[in-house]
């Protein structure tokens, strides 16, 4: 369902277009800050083209070139170097092992790699499969930066514009299969989806300071930090790495006014001993995204900064961003809000995806829109099943209300069917989360030889407080049916988390296999692992 009163911003043509513009309107507005170093957005339109002008030089020109750096100065130059240079762009998390590096580098095949020093030493086997690869260092080209920063006869990058339609990123999510898939998407769709959440969600230009704590090589940080400051002339102000101590710092240390995080960074923060010591009065807005985020989480959140959070909803194979509460509408807490422009959402059958939903209904997600994917790169199957009659099918579970307010219900592989009912292991996570002792929750589908699967809840208890099974079965059973009440319930330090702070699932099922075989008669709620 569109939003018919929001309107489409200017859509640049790339990053590059989009950097030029701004680095012209404020050329002295400080771009990206990271610990004692500061670019300005003509430092950083002059780092930009001195890296392209390199990159070309070395073959990137219609060509894949990765990237394996955390976050840093570098990591924020590179996309939009690499997209001057007419190459597609291949982000790689640095804390991969050398298997996982080693399935992603084989599938895109690129002709560079720019890597952190900290993981050259994972590669000398891995290059060895690739001999058309060259590696290029993140500190010699550091080192580089500070002469690019400073050339003054850099004034614009109009000649290194790339065509809307060139493919721009090649980045990797989770599959299925276990082996993670690669979704090519063009220039278009990402400043397509740049302009889209500018629509949803309006900078005031060359005014806000935003703080990244998420990894930069991933969707959400590009989309929520890199090119929003890019497109609004804002400053990035980027840390190493997210550490609820560094993070209170950065908001003492610097004007931030926008905070994007996740379910994870806001719990952390709040549980963190100098938390209530911050003072947050110069934030106004934080976005959540990445994962769902409590009702329960929200409103302690709001209720502690004064700031107003922002739930969205997107996938990488989206550009990434869909849906997200506004500014300029009413805002639904529990929703992750309405499409951005240009986009139609509807919810259909979970069977075969043709039937279309009224709103109410519980179904499967599909997205229509410009931002969407190309394909996946190298699985025309997977491409198939996902891109259907111009739609993308999400995978996964949600409904829309009458307003045409997206709810996220789970995910369509997450569907837990216990004694033939249907369950979805978020409204379980819900129901803890609400629990006053309860920080953080979990639930999974356990094979069960009687019941089909039972659901398997972990729970982190808050500090001081004491871990009561009987308790939280209880609260459990007072507020589901008696079929959603977790069979087992587990205390743990801390739930497994993957390196964008989603809470990692599949490392749940491979431990909870491992440590519990299937029993024919059923399960019984009541173990403890600390």
């Amino acid at each position: 369902m569109p939003a018919p009163f929001l309107t489409m911003p200017k859509v640049h043509p790339s990053v590059v277009d989009m950097l030029d513009r701004t680095a012209d309107e404020f050329p002295d507005r400080p771009a990206i800050v990271f610990g004692g170093d500061t670019l300005s957005y003509q430092a950083l339109r002059s780092s930009v083209a001195g890296l392209a002008s390199m990159l070309a030089s070395r073959g990137a020109r219609g060509c894949r070139v990765a990237t394996c750096l955390p976050n840093s100065l570098l990591s924020c130059i590179a996309p939009y170097a690499i997209a001057a240079a007419h190459a597609q762009h291949v982000p790689l998390n640095p804390q991969y092992t050398a298997r996982e590096l080693h399935y992603m580098l084989a599938d895109a095949v690129p002709r560079l790699l720019l890597v952190d020093d900290a993981v050259y030493a994972k590669l000398p086997v891995l290059l060895e499969q690739l001999p058309g690869c060259q590696v290029l260092r993140a500190t010699e080209l550091l080192t580089q930066v500070r002469g690019w920063r400073n050339d003054t006869s850099v004034k614009t990058l109009k000649a290194l514009y790339p065509a809307p339609d060139e493919l721009a990123i090649l980045q990797y999510t989770g599959g299925s299969s276990g082996f993670p898939k690669g979704v090519n998407l063009t220039h278009k769709a990402i400043n397509t989806n740049i302009a889209q959440r500018e629509g949803l969600l309006p900078v005031v230009r060359g005014v806000e300071t935003v703080l990244c704590v998420m990894p930069l090589f991933h969707s959400y940080a590009m989309a929520m930090g890199l090119y929003l400051c890019g497109y609004s002339g804002s400053t990035l102000v980027v840390l190493p790495a997210y550490h609820p101590a560094r993070v209170l710092e950065a908001i003492a240390q610097h004007p931030i006014s926008i905070f994007p995080g996740s379910p994870t960074i806001f719990s952390g923060l709040m549980a963190h001993a100098a938390f209530a010591a911050c003072d947050w009065r110069r934030v106004h807005t934080c976005y959540s995204g990445s994962a769902a985020l409590s009702v329960q989480t929200m409103g302690r959140w709001q209720s502690a900064t004064g700031s107003s959070i922002f739930e969205g909803y997107g996938q990488t194979e989206a550009g990434p961003i869909l849906t997200f509460n506004s500014p300029l509408a009413k805002v639904k807490i529990g929703s992750v809000g309405i499409p951005v422009p240009g986009t139609r959402i509807e919810i259909v059958d979970v069977e075969q995806g043709h039937s279309v939903l009224p709103p109410g209904a519980v179904g499967e997600v599909r997205a229509q829109g410009p931002q969407v994917m190309r394909d996946y790169h190298n699985l025309p199957p997977d491409s198939a099943t996902a891109l259907r009659d111009g739609w993308l099918y999400t995978g996964d579970i949600g409904e829309l209300d009458d307003d045409g307010y997206l709810y996220i219900r789970d995910r369509k592989k997450d569907l837990v069917i216990v004694s033939g009912y249907n369950v979805y292991p978020r409204e379980v996570e819900e129901v803890l989360f609400t629990h006053p002792h309860v920080v953080d929750a979990a639930v999974i589908g356990h094979a069960d030889a009687y019941r089909g699967e039972t659901l398997w809840a972990f729970v982190v208890m808050r500090p001081g407080q004491v871990f009561d099974l009987n308790e939280l079965v209880q609260f459990c059973k007072a507020n589901l049916a008696p079929y959603k009440v977790p069979a087992q319930i587990d205390c743990l330090e801390a739930l497994p988390k993957t390196s964008v702070n989603k809470t990692d699932k599949k490392e749940l099922r491979k431990e909870l296999e491992k440590a519990t075989p299937t029993s024919p008669q059923g399960t019984q709620a009541g173990q403890t692992r600390v």
